[in-house]
């Protein structure tokens, strides 16, 4: 991949996200190695490319700016867990590769000299890949939608409960959100 085009890849994610950032630097940098490792040309029109990221942090707009993995595709899952984690499958072959975050002693660095030395830096310096932990999750499934019985709004089938008989969404029985 040219500098140009990773200047190009940058500056779509800066647009999508809202601003520069460290964070958004980190999603940006494993999501073009993954790229580049597998030779995807351009981001995913629908499903061939998963995302399980370990955190909801500004890195995710990067995965989703360059791979094109999105929540309402079903091709991105975010698991809090609050690390820089992210693993990456293709649908074809079922592999997947876990890119762990690693770059620390950053301490007296601005946001925008992080954001630089987070988009430069060598690959081994800022992550470890390793063969995945976590299995391929499955294609996302499409549900009928009920109204439910009390509140009448659409409610995807799996997420209704039933009480006296009736399907209600889970709002209308009582459950957080």
């Amino acid at each position: 991949m040219t500098l140009d085009e990773r200047a190009r890849l940058w500056n779509e994610a800066v647009r999508f996200h809202g601003h520069r950032c460290p964070g958004l630097a980190i999603g940006v940098r494993m999501a073009l190695d993954y790229k580049e490792r597998i030779g995807l040309r351009e981001r995913a029109g629908d499903e061939e490319i998963v995302a399980v990221t370990e955190t909801d942090s500004c890195s995710v707009d990067g995965i989703q700016s360059v791979l094109g993995c999105t929540a309402g595709k079903g091709n991105l899952r975010i698991c809090r867990r609050g690390k820089h984690v992210f693993t990456f499958f293709q649908r074809s072959g079922g592999e997947g590769l876990r890119y762990s975050w690693k770059s620390a002693g950053l301490e007296g660095m601005s946001r925008e000299e992080k954001t630089e030395y987070f988009l430069n830096a060598p690959n081994e310096v800022l992550y470890n890949v390793e063969p995945a932990r976590c299995s391929l999750p499955l294609k996302a499934a499409i549900y009928a939608s009920v109204p439910c019985a009390l509140c009448r709004e659409l409610t995807a089938e799996p997420q209704l409960r039933v009480r006296e008989g009736q399907p209600v969404c889970r709002e209308c029985a009582g459950e957080a959100l």
